[in-house]
């Protein structure tokens, strides 16, 4: 309790919460299937100051600090050690500046991703990423995880939108990377290196993005319905291959179409094994040219039926089907979701391999995908109440990952490692690569004491998500790496 005694001298009593409903509420993110414990206090910031207080409290007594944004991680990034200060940013909300000229702004790590977009637009600006959750996530979070969304195909994910950051350091400096510049290659790339590392080489306080013209886009679609899900697998090979690139190339397949459908009642033919949803906004006859392009290839993929539209309200209710795949599923039971990202070409073997995995592992998988940059989001669904089939989704999940990586692909496109993807981030990052990582590390936070057992592997976690995940309810939280020494070393 004496860090919570030192918080509470340093911040106001209100920013500093200890009670049980809360910590619990507070100790992980929407990774349930992860390890957390309940934090020993939560901590509200208001203000820069309120970050650089709550990181001199944990470096001056040894404690773990746990970054936090709005809670909707999926790889259970912002899971709680026990004994750690939980810190939240989400009450830093303001958007500090918009330069129409130079087209950035300036925003507090908490602003939602769609309250940015919505402020900017009344400059006629635009801020691109938009991942699923950005009614929901915030600015901070997407840097942490380099976020992508369904236009990151074409327009780029978070990183490519970053110039500069305010961030705290593990000791409670305080250092402003970047530029405000278009261009600059002074000293090494400190932005780039902290966007994406998930909270375990500094506090993301406050973000300078990069924005875009709202003018100058056409928005139409092309849907196809398929028969067959490496049919759809197929039709975004032959788009890839024809160099169209498109603004969004979405995947939604059955199990997915049949909740939506169950759920909302939208109509979707009973014999649909997949949808593609495929969005152009080229100009004028050049955007019209693309789209019948696009409408050739899901024929030639032996598309059962195609729809087209350049009305909003239309487009609206084309991608209906894709917004709504995931809560529908949800309402089925608890979901495992994975992150994987294969080539392009391999999107088909690797939607094979996945429904074989379901068939083999005797489990529901559905897929929705970024289809367009090989962004994969097989969703492992189980009763709530299933002992057996929780035990064997976290075989599919191993499996999953283990194929992606056969294929050349990666273990995580944009949710993280965080805690879910541990074991096959240790099967990418080894030998030198992990040496740097270490060395990184220690260079930002020699102490271990920012995020802790996060982003990327320890000795010994080679084993699969079973040696992190405990699917039946204990939450043992992760050591941090043995790289990096204990606490207060």
């Amino acid at each position: 309790m004496a860090v919570v005694d030192e918080l509470r001298m340093r911040l106001r009593a209100e920013q500093v919460v200890t009670d049980d409903a809360t910590r619990e509420a507070y100790a992980h993110d929407d990774a349930e299937w992860a390890p957390y414990a309940p934090p020993a206090a939560v901590v509200f910031a208001e203000s820069l100051d309120d970050v650089v207080a709550t990181v001199e409290v944990a470096n001056a007594t040894g404690t773990p600090i746990v970054p936090r944004g709005a809670g909707t991680g999926l790889s259970g990034g912002a899971n709680a050690i026990a004994g750690c200060i939980l810190l939240s940013l989400e009450r830093m909300t303001r958007i500090v500046e918009v330069d129409v000229d130079e087209r950035f702004a300036v925003v507090e790590a908490g602003v939602l991703n769609d309250d940015l977009r919505r402020h900017v637009a009344t400059h006629g600006l635009w801020y691109p990423p938009d991942p699923a959750s950005q009614a929901i996530s915030t600015i901070g979070g997407n840097v942490a995880t380099n976020a992508g969304g369904i236009c990151c195909v074409k327009y780029g994910v978070t990183t490519d939108y970053v110039l500069g950051l305010t961030v705290v350091l593990a000791d409670g400096r305080v250092a402003r990377v970047g530029r405000a510049t278009a261009k600059g290659v002074t000293g090494y790339d400190l932005t780039s290196l902290l966007v994406g590392s998930e909270g375990t080489l500094a506090i993301v306080v406050e973000a300078r993005v990069k924005l875009l013209p709202l003018a100058g886009r056409e928005d139409r679609v092309v849907v196809g319905t398929f028969s067959a899900l490496s049919d759809a697998g197929d039709a975004v090979a032959s788009i890839a291959r024809d160099g169209i690139v498109p603004a969004a190339l979405e995947l939604v397949d059955r199990t997915c179409l049949a909740a939506v459908n169950a759920w909302q009642g939208l109509g979707i033919p009973d014999d649909a094994a997949a949808m593609l949803l495929v969005r152009v906004d080229e100009v004028g006859q050049a955007g019209e040219r693309l789209a019948e392009r696009v409408a050739a290839h899901l024929a030639a993929a032996n598309a059962s039926g195609i729809e087209r539209a350049s009305d909003p309200d239309e487009i609206d209710r084309l991608f209906l089907a894709r917004r709504l795949a995931y809560p529908a599923l949800e309402r089925l039971g608890p979901v495992l979701t994975e992150d994987i990202c294969v080539p392009r070409m391999q999107v088909p073997a690797m939607l094979a391999r996945i429904e074989a995995i379901a068939d083999e592992a005797d489990v529901t998988i559905a897929n929705i995908a970024h289809a367009g940059d090989g962004n994969l989001h097989p969703l492992i669904v189980v009763a709530a109440d299933d002992a057996d089939a929780r035990a064997r989704a976290k075989v599919a999940f191993d499996r999953i990952v283990d194929e992606c990586q056969d294929l050349g692909g990666t273990a995580t496109g944009e949710h993280g490692v965080g805690l879910l993807k541990l074991p096959a981030a240790a099967a990418e990052i080894t030998g030198v690569e992990l040496d740097l990582h270490v060395a990184v590390k220690h260079a930002f936070d020699p102490r271990g004491l920012l995020n802790p057992g996060k982003a990327f592997p320890s000795a010994g976690l080679a084993g699969g998500i079973g040696q992190v995940i405990d699917l039946v309810g204990a939450h043992e939280p992760p050591a941090p790496p043995a790289a990096f020494g204990s606490i207060g070393q």
